[in-house]
């Protein structure tokens, strides 16, 4: 039995990733910019970007999945369309709420980011995504512990994106200097 991030082949895999990186790093700093525009209330522009975050993560999980035949990107399929839907009921609720789903989506979809990139880790590039899983466990904890304060912002949710984004940069490059060392060899 195969695991199943090794399933494809790594020749094959590691391009696509590559590509579907900088895509990813892309979006979450434009997604931050826009959102830090709009995050000093929870308006309609903020709820709609907020709900596109998870969206976006499905849509990459799919491209993903059919890239490197990962079965686990099913879940974060799962997690991020329900983190989806949590979000857009959130939204209407205020920030508190918006921030306790983001941070559960943050804890799933970082524990299941830090197995794939485990699974994956002999492509290269990958020590990025590893700690980009586990630091997006330990700061969904802190979304869902900032929702009670007085005065709860949306601001580092922008922070958090663009950290994100900068860890699949780093794995995007990372990936082509495996590939390049790989093809020397």
């Amino acid at each position: 039995m195969t695991t199943t991030a090794a399933a494809a082949s790594p020749l094959d895999t590691a391009p696509a990733l590559r590509r579907l990186y900088f895509v990813r790093f892309g979006f979450a700093v434009v997604w931050a910019g826009l959102l830090a525009l709009t995050a000093s209330g929870l308006g309609v522009a903020a709820g709609v970007l907020l709900v596109a975050y998870p969206l976006f993560d499905v849509a990459a999980a799919i491209v993903d999945a059919r890239s490197s035949r990962a079965r686990e990107l099913v879940l974060n399929i799962v997690i991020s369309s329900l983190a989806a839907l949590g979000l857009a009921c959130a939204a209407t609720s205020g920030i508190p709420a918006a921030l306790r789903v983001w941070g559960a989506w943050a804890i799933a979809s970082g524990a299941l980011q830090l197995v794939v990139a485990l699974r994956r880790r002999r492509l290269g590039g990958q020590w990025a995504m590893i700690l980009s899983g586990g630091l997006s466990t330990l700061v969904g904890v802190s979304f869902i512990a900032m929702a009670p304060q007085d005065d709860p912002s949306l601001t580092g949710l922008a922070a958090y994106a663009v950290l994100g984004g900068v860890f699949f940069l780093i794995s995007a490059i990372r990936l082509g200097q495996a590939a390049r060392t790989a093809g020397r060899r």
